[in-house]
């Protein structure tokens, strides 16, 4: 399955967790659901300008949810932890009050 950079990676997360990695040179990723580390390395790479030395991938799951006698599910995703070469930095993520 070929993707465009751009459709692989779909936004960073923005969590305390997430910023707390950021010291660690960790950035969280929202990626698509069919995307690979291979996919997921190349497109941080091509699209910040930057090496990355490890990908880790997790699937969220959905959560369960009701509004009174409805019930209904959020939909899961998968969430990409890039870690960067030393001195890299991705510069959205810059700014941030954690």
């Amino acid at each position: 399955m070929s993707l465009d950079p751009r459709q692989v990676v779909l936004a960073p997360v923005v969590s305390e967790k997430s910023y707390s990695l950021i010291e660690d040179n960790k950035y969280s990723f929202r990626v698509h659901p069919r995307a690979h580390k291979t996919q997921i390395r190349q497109a941080v790479e091509e699209l910040f300008d930057v090496k990355v030395v490890g990908v880790n991938v997790i699937k969220v799951r959905p959560k369960p949810k009701r509004r009174g006698w409805t019930r209904g599910q959020k939909p899961g995703w998968k969430k990409a932890i890039v870690e960067l070469r030393a001195g890299d930095r991705i510069e959205i993520f810059e700014g941030a009050a954690v």
